[in-house]
């Protein structure tokens, strides 16, 4: 009978009776879900099982300390929201640029002169909160490094010193549409004219790109056919960056579309140490070794976050952390955070000393991305349902699908912007 009379419903009662369901909006995850604490309030670090802390020097312990209660204050209640929404969120800037880090191991020009330790440090504790905050700052950092290393005196005082307080954003664009780990067999042009270049052609993955007020665009010069590298202003007539849409990763910071159609560059603003691909290597190496800490970050952070999951969710009328399948989970994550952080802080200390190889930070990085997307995995499987949501920051950085046999999981961020997959690195490996 009551299915019977529902039949005769008009259209405005079926939209009303809907919007009693649908019209509200969501409850807030604490109070629909109080037994576990969400990571908009971030757990303790509890990852440094072998008190590797005690590894660092008195600065760079107490570095780690500062960038970590800034990220847990500033950028862990708000990252949610905007990883949603898939916008960066500017108004953190300024405190990330009190920090004084994003000059990283560059000397002089207002920069902080870190060691590479320091600013590895840095980099793993940004990622241990979000990972897009952590990219946004590697982004910016390499294109510093890049006029460090290759900028004329006059570039270096111009510009150094308000990237370093973050006052202007930047980025390095490499990578194009055709060509992502064969980078040396760029297609985007530079052609030498009166007073200056003009820059044709379309960088793709470009971290920071859509709004970075200095661009560095690395281009084949048509008279040499060496690589060039070159600054380009924002709105610069020609300069397209556009956001690359539907991305389910690094969904805060921005990766873009540059195209650049007739850019006229003034010769002051090339680059004059930039002449050839090995020039621009240098900068992937170094970054290399910071890109091992950032997987690093994410790992200590999601550990941390499970640790706090275990110990407050029950079921069965206990903690979840009394289980011993679950003990087994954690005991293996924090075992490959133990062997992360030790291989990282080996390559940090070769590069310090000058002995590091590339093929060294090639196997550093792909072991260590490697053991990060298996300890992720683990953590999603102990965070069960609430695993795929945002709230509780594995699902941020892990997308995968158990299955009975195997485990797909994939770490969305990661080995875009380093212009290699992990065979490759195991290539430059085996070979060097």
């Amino acid at each position: 009978m009551v299915c019977f009379l529902l039949l005769f419903y008009t259209d405005d009662e079926n939209k009303y009776s809907k919007s009693l369901y649908f019209n509200y909006p969501a409850l807030d995850v604490s109070l629909a879900f109080p037994q576990a604490t969400p990571a908009s309030i971030f757990p303790p670090c509890t990852s440094d099982y072998y008190q590797f802390a005690d590894l660092l020097t008195i600065e760079e312990q107490a570095l780690r300390l500062k960038v970590r209660e800034c990220v847990e204050t500033d950028v862990a209640p708000i990252m949610t929201k905007y990883w949603e929404k898939a916008e960066f969120p500017f108004h953190v800037v300024p405190k990330l640029g009190a920090l004084n880090i994003a000059g990283g191991t560059i000397k002089g020009y207002g920069c902080p002169g870190l060691s590479i330790t320091a600013n590895a440090i840095a980099t793993a504790e940004l990622a241990r909160v979000d990972a897009s905050c952590s990219s946004f700052i590697l982004f910016h950092r390499s294109a510093m490094l890049t006029i460090s290393l290759y900028g004329s005196e006059v570039q270096k005082q111009k510009y150094l010193s308000s990237l370093a307080k973050l006052d202007k954003i930047a980025c390095l664009g490499i990578t194009e549409p055709d060509y992502g780990s064969d980078a040396s067999d760029l297609r985007t042009t530079a052609t030498k004219v009166e007073g200056g270049w003009v820059l044709e052609g379309h960088k793709r993955w470009i971290g920071n790109g859509c709004f970075a007020d200095i661009l560095l665009i690395v281009a084949r010069n048509k008279n040499t056919s060496q690589i060039n590298c070159f600054i380009v202003k924002k709105n610069a007539p020609g300069l397209q960056a556009t956001k690359i849409e539907n991305n389910i990763g690094l969904r805060m910071v921005q990766n873009g579309d540059v195209l650049l159609q007739k850019v006229f560059v003034p010769d002051e603003d090339r680059l004059p140490g930039v002449n050839s691909f090995q020039d621009i290597s240098k900068v992937l190496d170094l970054s290399r070794v910071m890109l091992v800490w950032m997987p690093m970050g994410i790992t200590m952070g999601v550990y941390d976050m499970c640790h706090r999951y275990l110990q407050e969710r029950k079921q069965f009328g206990a903690p979840l952390a009394a289980f011993q399948i679950n003990q087994q989970r954690l005991v293996k994550m924090l075992a490959n955070v133990q062997a992360m952080f030790l291989m990282g802080w080996r390559l940090c200390k070769l590069c310090e000393s000058g002995k590091m190889t590339p093929g060294q930070a090639s196997l550093g990085k792909s072991w260590i991305t490697l053991r990060g997307r298996v300890t992720v995995a683990l953590g999603r499987e102990l965070l069960g349902g609430n695993g795929i949501l945002t709230n509780f920051l594995v699902a941020k950085v892990c997308i995968h699908t158990p299955l009975p046999t195997k485990v797909y999981y994939k770490f969305p961020y990661l080995l875009r912007f380093a212009n290699l997959t992990v065979k490759n690195i195991f290539f430059l490996v085996g070979v060097a």
